[in-house]
């Protein structure tokens, strides 16, 4: 009873937090300088193989750095990890990036269950890439979504939803920045609507907050591969250069250049443009149109082309088409795989 007249009275929260990656840490750093306390850090455990450096957890480093408590259950819906997340009585779950789903009973641990920080406007991208999906699909904007949490993957009433335009040239890289950013003032905002929420309800009746998805706009966003980075040259120039900057920095967008006499090369597009006035015509997808100090430019589907103007052959470090050129001459009618 005195837990649920603390939220009533809309004062400072007890907040279990829940994440790995760096999509998470501004939130993270923007609840730690609010009126509600962080008890302590849910992440996921470090596995690294036998000689290898464990992934990178900026989360975890955050939070150590705060001085902070550090949980890393192996499966949080575990009766021990829900016994010793019930010991730390919290009253809301923050969730952001983490890699688990909360089952209904760990929810119900805390008294206002979780809310979920999502890179993307809900019901649009749900799943574990929505910035890298929202550039591939070309998507004007792009936005966070801070929702009520259920037991389905990204499927709670959206509490809040902030937009911001996809610029030309942004990269996930670039994208994810703004939208981490974007999405520490929204779930703030979010849990103060929440706890509004809390304050109306009647005895006994359930936490209702937010607008409910629309299952008829739902769109997935799975998790990207290392498959995901090979260049198929019958797609649109287009959806090539959209490719490159999704992927960046991780699978990155890759190809094979076909060698007379030799075995294909493995390059990196690091740098692409649309070629503007000319296309590949009738010409093969993949086929070398021109190559010269502007670029190499390569027949795409649809009759588009592309230009290559910076690469990484494999073993190589980054350089530009020119000097790429200089040491693996090119002639038209070569082919990428």
């Amino acid at each position: 009873m005195e837990r649920t007249a603390v939220i009533a009275a809309s004062s400072p929260l007890k907040l279990l937090v829940m994440g790995t990656g760096p999509f998470a840490v501004p939130m993270f750093e923007a609840l730690r300088h609010s009126p509600h306390q962080i008890l302590a850090l849910v992440t996921r455990p470090v596995h690294a193989a036998p000689g290898r450096r464990p992934p990178p957890n900026p989360m975890r480093e955050a939070a150590v750095a705060a001085g902070l408590p550090v949980l890393e259950p192996e499966r949080v819906n575990d009766d021990e990890s829900i016994a010793a997340i019930e010991r730390l009585a919290p009253d809301l779950f923050v969730v952001c990036d983490y890699g688990q789903i909360l089952a209904p009973r760990l929810l119900a641990v805390a008294p206002l269950g979780g809310i979920n920080l999502h890179g993307s406007l809900l019901p649009r991208h749900r799943g574990a890439a929505p910035v890298q999906w929202a550039i591939l699909e070309g998507d004007p904007i792009a936005g966070v979504s801070v929702i009520h949490m259920t037991p389905a993957l990204d499927a709670g009433a959206v509490i809040l939803a902030r937009a911001v335009p996809v610029y030309p040239g942004n990269t996930a890289v670039d994208l994810e920045r703004m939208l981490a950013e974007l999405g520490a003032g929204a779930t703030l905002e979010a849990i103060e609507r929440l706890q509004a929420a809390a304050l109306v309800r009647a005895a006994g009746e359930p936490l209702q907050v937010g607008i409910p998805q629309d299952a008829a706009q739902v769109t997935k966003a799975p998790r990207l591969t290392k498959a995901d980075g090979s260049v198929d040259w019958s797609l649109p120039a287009s959806r090539i250069e959209r490719m490159r900057r999704a992927l960046e920095p991780w699978p990155r967008t890759t190809a094979f250049l076909h060698r007379d006499g030799g075995t294909p090369l493995r390059i990196v597009l690091e740098d692409v443009a649309v070629a503007s006035g000319r296309g590949g015509g009738e010409v093969f997808p993949g086929t070398i149109l021109s190559a010269d100090e502007t670029g190499i430019t390569v027949a795409c589907g649809a009759g588009t082309a592309i230009v290559i103007r910076r690469l990484v052959p494999e073993g190589r470090r980054s350089m530009a088409a020119a000097e790429f050129l200089r040491g693996h001459p090119i002639l038209p009618g070569m082919r990428f795989a």
